[in-house]
């Protein structure tokens, strides 16, 4: 097993590093270190810069083209309101619903999940990753689709937290 003085050179090391999480295990120990991103911080950036980018402005707008906005906006509001934190993928990969072909998948929508439930694995180089919740709460949207590649940050489900 690493000593502590080990385990705080990892962490400045993983810290230094472009890596988000690190796992290590060793005769039954675990060692499992995420870096805090923040996803929320990251989206408050996003919306930022979007609201910032200047809009173009059609003059003359059919009256159906109107109503369509109008109902995405509302469908758009909906599916915000409806979940309140968004499970992204750590790494490029692939996206796998569960851990093999003939076994079920590991959450449906309207699942219950804890921090610490397997929502999905992300294969990377031959190294299949299982992907936790990290909040307790409903899944309300899975994003990815068995197989997809996906790519780092990518959001592959959305939670109602609990």
């Amino acid at each position: 097993m690493l000593t502590v003085e080990e385990i705080n050179q990892l962490i400045e090391k993983i810290d230094q590093s472009s890596i988000d999480e690190f796992m290590y295990e060793e005769k039954g120990a675990k060692i499992k270190l995420k870096k805090n991103n923040g996803v929320v911080s990251t989206s408050t950036a996003l919306q930022s810069n979007i609201q910032n980018t200047p809009q173009p402005v059609m003059e003359s707008v059919p009256k159906q083209s109107a109503e369509k906005e109008e109902t995405a906006t509302q469908q758009e509001t909906e599916t915000k309101a409806n979940y309140d934190y968004e499970i992204v993928s750590p790494m490029v990969g692939t996206f796998y619903s569960s851990s093999s072909p003939d076994q079920p998948v590991f959450v449906h929508v309207g699942d219950q999940v804890n921090e610490d439930s397997v929502v999905c694995i992300v294969e990377a180089m031959k190294l299949f990753n299982e992907i936790e919740a990290d909040v307790k709460g409903t899944i309300t949207e899975i994003l990815a689709e068995n197989g997809e590649l996906v790519e780092y940050g990518q959001p592959l489900f959305r939670i109602k937290k609990a």
